[in-house]
C-alpha cells in the first residue's frame, strides 16, 4: 500500500499491474531521453551564437525533427494499445462479484453464491484496532481467491463513483444505470487497499476499498461461514 514516503507506483500484486509498471518505465525512459536531447540542444543554442543559423535555415534538420517525434509516438502507442486491449479482456472468470457504489460506501454481491451480499463501510477512527489503517480499513472486506480470474461488475445507485485498487491495476467507473465489467486477479495473498477515485460528494474521501486475497481453500471456507451467518 502507499505510505507518506511512496514516490513511485505501488508494488504490483497482479499481472495487469506488472504490465502497467513495465509500460510506465518504458515511457519514462523515452521521456528522459527526449528531455536530455532537448536540454542539450537548448544549452548549445544558448552558448553558441552561430549554431542557430543552421537550425533555422537547414532543411535536413526540419526533416529530422519531424520524423523523430513520429517514430517516438509509435514506440509509445503500440505498447499502449496492446495493454489497453489486455485490460479489457475477461477470460473464463472463476467467480463474479458485483460492486455497487453508494453515498458513501460500497456494497458487494457474490452472484455465483446465494445469499452472499454485504455493505462495506469505512471503520470509524475510534473503532480502529492497533494494526488497522485510518481512513483505509473497512468493516467488511471483499474476499477473493488468489491466482484466480475474477470478473467484477461495477455500478452505482446515486452518483458516479470509481472503484480503484492501485496495486491490482484496476480503476473502473461506477455509473448509475450502467453495468461496467473488469477482470482482476492477484498473484499473492494479502490486503490491498483502494478508494473511490471520483469526486462523489461531501464524504467522497471516506469510502475506501479493501480486498482480502486468500487461498482458494480458505475462500470456500469463508463462503460457507458467510452463508451460515
Amino acid at each position: 500500500m502507499a505510505t507518506w514516503k511512496t514516490l513511485l507506483l505501488q508494488d504490483s500484486a497482479s499481472p495487469l499491474m506488472e504490465q502497467l509498471s513495465f509500460f510506465h518505465d518504458h515511457t519514462l525512459m523515452i521521456l528522459v531521453i527526449i528531455t536530455v536531447l532537448v536540454g542539450q540542444l537548448l544549452f548549445t543554442l544558448f552558448f553558441n551564437k552561430f549554431s542557430h543559423r543552421f537550425l533555422l535555415e537547414g532543411q535536413l534538420i526540419e526533416i529530422i525533427w519531424t520524423i523523430l517525434p513520429a517514430i517516438t509516438l509509435i514506440f509509445i502507442a503500440l505498447p499502449s494499445l496492446r495493454l489497453l486491449y489486455i485490460l479489457d479482456e475477461v477470460n473464463n472468470p472463476l467467480i463474479t462479484v458485483k460492486s455497487i457504489g453508494h453515498q458513501w460506501y460500497w456494497s458487494y454481491e457474490y452472484s455465483d453464491f446465494k445469499n452472499i451480499e454485504f455493505d462495506s463501510y469505512m471503520t470509524p477512527v475510534n473503532s480502529l484496532k492497533p494494526f488497522e489503517f485510518r481512513l483505509l480499513d473497512v468493516d467488511n472486506r471483499m474476499v477473493i481467491p488468489y491466482e484466480s480470474q475474477i470478473r467484477l461488475l461495477v455500478t452505482a445507485l446515486d452518483v458516479i463513483h470509481s472503484w480503484t485498487v492501485p496495486s491490482l491495476g484496476v480503476k473502473i467507473d461506477a455509473t448509475p444505470g450502467r453495468l461496467n465489467q473488469v477482470s482482476l486477479s492477484s498473484n499473492r495473498t494479502g490486503l490491498f487497499y483502494g478508494q473511490c477515485s471520483e469526486i462523489c460528494g461531501a464524504n467522497h474521501s471516506f469510502m475506501p476499498i479493501v480486498i482480502e486475497s486468500i487461498s482458494p481453500k480458505h475462500f470456500m471456507k469463508w463462503i460457507s461461514d458467510t452463508k451460515e451467518s
